[in-house]
């Protein structure tokens, strides 16, 4: 797996703003080379800033949006349209003003859809979803995301994965229910590690002094078990896109000088 990068922001809008514009760079470039992009999303504060940021960039009509696949790396198990529910956030702050095919756009189900209250069913049915979606080059039971975003919590948890909690144990499943989590509500549904690091790049955002300790002990040789964020690595590229505030309790060595 690749060793971490850092890209160190004045504040949370030059983070969100410079973030969107990275994506935007990705996604073109995969489009050009491939003809299409795979890009995962993630929810919170600093995911949705993102998207905001990404909806007002001029550049975003560089896109060609009909050809992007959209997943999450997770969910919060709640009825569909419920304003706490990740996509329902995506939706406002971006999705639903650019022309996405909506057969590439895979919301992760809610608890009135297809498989009701049954939270591991809907885990079980997202990990086909995307079994089918992963071709024979991706050496992998998940597609091979361009990127994949992440949330970093103030608890250094990622996804729907808490510490010491079983979804952050899991080696062989791509996505699991989770019961009891410590952030409300307690259901939810979310991919695992093994998943994540099926991406190319995985981005870790975090912004905000409330972040700054989970920032420093999941760079800090931490345990996944006990730090979710030290175990979210890409195959090709791991970045974290931080705020000064989030990277305050990191030595200074560990990122550039030259981080804007």
């Amino acid at each position: 797996m690749s060793t971490p990068q850092l890209v160190v922001h004045r504040d949370k809008e030059l983070m969100a703003q410079a973030a969107s514009a990275r994506l935007i760079t990705k996604i073109v470039d995969a489009q050009a080379s491939r003809g299409y992009a795979s890009v995962v999303l993630t929810g919170g504060r600093n995911g949705n800033g993102l998207l905001a940021a990404l909806a007002a960039a001029p550049a975003r009509d560089a896109i060609d949006w009909g050809r992007l696949d959209l997943w999450w790396g997770d969910e919060r198990f709640l009825p569909e349209g419920d304003p706490e529910r990740n996509v329902t956030q995506a939706r406002e702050a971006l999705l639903d003003s650019v022309p996405l095919d909506p057969k590439r756009v895979h919301p992760m189900p809610a608890s009135d859809g297809p498989y009701g209250a049954d939270v591991e069913a809907a885990a079980e049915g997202y990990a086909e979803e995307l079994m089918r979606a992963a071709g024979p080059e991706n050496h992998a039971a998940v597609p091979t995301f361009d990127v994949l975003m992440l949330g970093v919590g103030p608890d250094t948890h990622v996804a729907s994965l808490f510490p010491e909690l079983p979804a952050v144990r899991e080696t062989d499943r791509t996505v699991v229910g989770v019961h009891g989590a410590p952030k409300p509500p307690p259901t939810r549904v979310t991919l695992t590690l093994p998943a994540i690091r099926a991406a190319r790049e995985v981005w870790l955002l975090a912004a905000g002094e409330d972040k700054a300790e989970a920032v420093a002990i999941a760079l800090s040789g931490a345990g996944e078990i006990q730090a979710p964020a030290a175990g979210a690595r890409g195959r090709s590229r791991t970045l974290w896109l931080l705020d000064a505030s989030a990277a305050s309790q990191l030595p200074r060595s560990l990122y550039p000088p030259a981080s804007p």
